[in-house]
């Protein structure tokens, strides 16, 4: 299973693929979507725009089955955290019109799943990025933390199937 980690950004759109097969991942690819450079600051619009023909492009490059969305960092600047959610939106759009499946994932939790704490900073969410899958070549900390709601994803998804495969070993055993 192919697994799209999303880290949502107005300027920079980290993305990463990885693939998932059973405990083991492998990266597939990763980058940084960037708004269009010709696009003023008041110029939104064309921005996300710009956007989403990026990511749009990455989805049919690389075929993902599902993908995954950081949640939303909010800050002291509401016109900046209202921009960010702007772009959060075209990350959730692309895949949802391309038929995937969608996770969204708070910053803590998907620090939490790579790193093992809630608040790590982005040195440690690059380490252990570069641990969980080796000889990955970063195109940047956008990357890197799109890589890491992959990760997260993935973890959450492997999860869920234990649980499902463990209730249905409970419901045919009380079935007998």
């Amino acid at each position: 299973m192919r697994v799209l980690g999303i880290d949502p950004g107005l300027r920079n759109l980290g993305w990463g693929v990885i693939e998932v097969a059973g405990a083991r991942l492998r990266h597939i690819a990763n980058g940084i979507c960037h708004s269009a450079p010709d696009a003023g600051e008041g110029d939104l619009a064309r921005r996300l725009c710009s956007l989403h023909a990026q990511l749009t492009e990455v989805v049919a490059r690389h075929a993902p089955d599902c993908a995954a969305v950081e949640h939303t960092f909010v800050n002291k600047d509401a016109v900046a955290t209202l921009k960010l959610g702007q772009a959060r939106g075209i990350a959730l759009l692309v895949p949802a019109q391309a038929g995937l499946p969608v996770g969204e994932y708070a910053p803590n939790a998907v620090k939490k799943t790579v790193v093992g704490v809630g608040h790590a900073a982005k040195v440690q969410i690059d380490h252990m990025v570069r641990l969980h899958l080796p000889g990955v070549q970063l195109a940047g900390p956008d990357a890197a933390d799109a890589l890491a709601v992959a990760i997260c994803h993935a973890h959450h998804l492997q999860s869920a199937g234990r649980l499902q495969a463990a209730l249905a070993r409970a419901g045919a055993g009380a079935a007998r």
